[in-house]
């Protein structure tokens, strides 16, 4: 896969935001801006913020110091700041490719896949042969289930990725979804003579497998995968995803567990036991994978739709309003959160409020009805093992 490291801006951007008289008598925002770099390439955090601060102390108009301030919060993963220094960065630097390609990282680490793509779109526009942001918008196209984009995008990477077993299995399932059946067939023929019966080729057969609905095949694919590779980044959880799906609940607990002590800070792992657990009727566990989900990435609304869910049987309505609120937040053109939230106040007592949810949970149905059996006819699994850095 292609990398997703961050694009530090240079020395030679940096010159050209300081103006000729000043460099002339003091050299000083020049070194103070190589120094911030070096300490970003070091990854010495602290140092590079307070050196690109100074910078812009001297020259409020230094884009790449801007620029590199968003990378400083992006390895933070202080993403709000980061997106409002690179905003900063575009304006100032609109003709620098790297920025824009940053703004796009930082909205695809976060999973706000549609929000990356126009930043992708206008990388590739001006660098169509640059591998990175090429990958990274048909992964965001694969993501939001734009699967003819999304194979229209990767295929010319071929010559470059047609050796790694994840491309050609994005590649393999939008061409599928798309109905571009050469090749659909092409990509998953090479993914089969590359893959020289690794686990990593049982993993990505597998998950092909699992997004076709084919839980017997997708179990055999998984399971060779970690017989042979019991360490297997995703082998585990892709395991339990597939149980889950045949309603083997013990043991899709089981692999979500192995998962998690491989990965203890990948949040679905968490977020599906919170499923699993409450699909056992085990409230209090379910409960406390939902929170552990929730401490990683409180973006999960599964997760807050099953707190909701949970303190509704228990009665305690206040607390389950509390998590639909946050759901309604995230997402509020959900019809199950407008469905939960109206429940609850009914509960709750406030009617009035409580109608209103419900009618506006039958109104977006209503509205969106193609759309929504459209995405029950080709849902997707969750994929975590494609937003792995490789790098």
């Amino acid at each position: 896969m292609a990398g997703q490291a961050e694009h530090a801006t240079n020395g030679a951007e940096a010159s050209k935001t300081v103006p000729a008289a000043q460099s002339a008598a003091a050299s000083d925002p020049a070194q103070i801006f190589q120094a911030g770099q070096n300490a970003l390439n070091s990854n010495h955090l602290d140092q590079a913020e307070r050196d690109f601060r100074r910078v812009l102390v001297i020259d409020p108009q230094s884009g790449a110091a801007y620029a590199n301030l968003g990378v400083v919060y992006m390895r933070r993963k202080q993403w709000s700041q980061a997106l409002e220094n690179l905003g900063k960065a575009e304006h100032l630097m609109p003709q620098v490719p790297g920025i824009r390609l940053n703004i796009g990282l930082a909205y695809y680490r976060q999973s706000e896949f549609l929000k990356a793509i126009p930043p992708f779109e206008s990388v590739v526009r001006d660098e169509p042969a640059a591998v990175q942001p090429r990958y990274l918008l048909g992964l965001c196209y694969f993501f939001t289930e734009k699967w003819s984009d999304a194979a229209d995008t990767l295929e010319p990477l071929w010559p470059q990725e047609s050796t790694q077993p994840s491309y050609l299995y994005v590649l393999s399932i939008a061409a599928h979804r798309a109905g571009k059946k050469d090749l659909d067939e092409r990509a998953t023929t090479q993914l089969v003579r590359t893959g020289e019966n690794s686990p990593e080729f049982h993993l990505f057969m597998g998950k092909a497998h699992l997004n076709l609905q084919q839980y017997d095949q997708a179990l055999a694919d998984f399971q060779a995968a970690a017989a042979a590779n019991p360490n297997l980044t995703f082998v585990h959880f892709n395991l339990g995803l597939a149980y889950l799906k045949k309603q083997d609940y013990e043991h899709a607990r089981d692999e979500f567990l192995k998962d998690a002590a491989i990965e203890p800070d990948l949040a679905l792992n968490y977020d599906e036991l919170g499923d699993v657990y409450s699909l056992l009727e085990q409230d209090g566990e379910a409960e406390k994978n939902y929170r552990e989900a929730l401490r990683h990435d409180p973006r999960l609304i599964n997760s807050d739709i099953g707190l909701t869910k949970i303190y509704q049987r228990q009665q305690k309505y206040q607390q389950a309003l509390a998590a639909i609120n946050s759901a309604n937040k995230l997402d509020p053109d959900r019809t199950d959160v407008h469905y939960l939230r109206g429940q609850v106040l009914m509960h709750l007592g406030r009617r009035e409020e409580g109608k209103k949810e419900l009618e506006t949970s039958v109104r977006i149905d209503n509205e969106r009805r193609a759309q929504r059996e459209k995405q029950v006819e080709s849902g997707s699994v969750p994929s975590p093992e494609l937003l792995e850095d490789s790098q």
